[in-house]
């Protein structure tokens, strides 16, 4: 961690412009169903209040497209943010517009605004100049703590930080102490557990992975995608024919490398795609026609389970199986479990399996849980993010 972070420079009684990520998920009663990332930003709000700044926070949510969509309105984080600091929170009605800077004005030492969604404004995805100047001009610092949408280079996460003193908040500060010790330093042995759907979507990290880690064990449906290129009948799973030959190159890359790669031995299919649907397990290359894989079988589970004993960093990214329908969370579940027990450094990287672990009730076994799904795969893939590059270095 190169970058200067909120204790590197001096704050005190300044007006102090804060990303967060409270892009948080709510019902259709607009009720937050989970708080965490909200939470997650509290300590660095805390320690800005401790030094009398004038805190103006800002953020997404949802995916409004540069339109004003009453439905993705933060004033939901709002009051829920109030009620964790046990003060009012002022929601400004636009992002920079008269009410954002008339309230940006006003505000004294030791209190709190929240613009209103950054996403609401066309430029904040196109990192436009003119809105990341307009950003800056309401404040005298600008501190990063969203590493959820650290590598997006939008004007609230990097437009910015051209304009004013920028540093980075606590939450990225542990996200890249935790996620960097882990990958540049582990203690070994080092194993990974990758899930997730499609193989393309990890090609990078798979890559940057074998050149570090003792074992690979993979879940999720890409696996159908690397027993279809063993030459198995996969029935109707999610397979991308298109990557057989990349999946071969994986197998034979770990092999050259001396890395274990390991892929369930037995699998639970289903009929269909659905949480009721008819289900039993079958042996990796005995699948009928017909039928779909939708989690990795018990075989799998005991296999993965006694292989992880042994490890001292472990790193999980991507559920094992659809983790939404009961039946077929076991897999998950089961290794979320063995996870806990087990007395290793553990980092999970955001998404699916971070929600998964959290369902579990298990968050508090774990060394560390990412706020960010897309981030700390780029991280975990050795990319630069843009949103703490362009941070001041120490």
């Amino acid at each position: 961690m190169n970058k200067k972070t909120v204790r590197d420079i001096d704050l005190k009684g300044k007006k102090v412009l804060v990303r967060c990520d409270f892009n948080v998920p709510y019902d259709e009663n607009r009720v937050i169903t989970d708080n965490r990332r909200i939470v997650a930003a509290l300590p660095t709000i805390n320690y800005l209040l401790e030094n009398n700044c004038k805190v103006i926070l800002c953020s997404h949510l949802g995916r409004p497209k540069g339109e004003v969509k009453p439905e993705f309105s933060l004033d939901i984080v709002a009051k829920e943010l109030s009620r964790l600091l046990g003060k009012e929170v002022i929601l400004a009605k636009d992002v920079v517009g008269p009410d954002a800077v008339a309230k940006a004005e006003a505000l004294g030492e030791g209190e709190v605004m929240l613009l209103e969604n950054v996403r609401f404004e066309a430029g904040e995805e196109q990192n436009d100049e003119e809105l990341s100047k307009k950003l800056a001009s309401l404040a005298e610092v600008y501190v990063n703590d969203a590493f959820g949408t650290a590598h997006r280079a939008h004007s609230s996460t990097t437009g910015v930080a051209s304009f004013l003193p920028a540093v980075s908040g606590f939450l990225i500060e542990k996200e890249l102490n935790f996620m960097g010790d882990a990958i540049a330093n582990p203690v070994r042995p080092f194993m990974a557990i990758l899930g997730g759907k499609k193989v393309s979507d990890k090609i990078g990290v798979i890559d940057s992975l074998l050149e570090k880690v003792d074992t690979l064990l993979i879940g999720g449906a890409m696996a159908y995608t690397f027993f279809k290129a063993m030459g198995y009948n996969v029935g109707d799973s999610i397979c991308e024919e298109d990557k057989l030959d990349l999946a071969r190159e994986i197998m034979d890359k770990a092999k050259a490398k001396g890395v274990k790669l390991m892929l369930p031995v037995d699998t639970r299919i289903g009929k269909e795609f659905s949480a009721d649907t008819e289900s039993k397990v079958v042996k990796c290359d005995e699948m009928p026609d017909g039928w779909e894989g939708f989690d990795i079988g018990p075989e799998t589970i005991a296999a993965y389970v006694e292989e992880l004993k042994n490890a001292k960093t472990i790193i999980w990214n991507g559920p094992l199986g659809v983790f939404e329908f009961e039946q077929f969370a076991v897999g998950t579940n089961e290794i979320a479990k063995a996870l806990a027990d087990i007395d290793a450094v553990k980092v999970v990287g955001g998404g699916d399996s971070a929600a998964a672990i959290e369902k579990a009730g298990l968050a508090d076994k774990f060394t560390h849980i990412s706020t960010g799904g897309g981030a700390s795969l780029e991280f975990l893939e050795g990319k630069k993010l843009p949103g703490i590059e362009a941070l001041q270095d120490k």
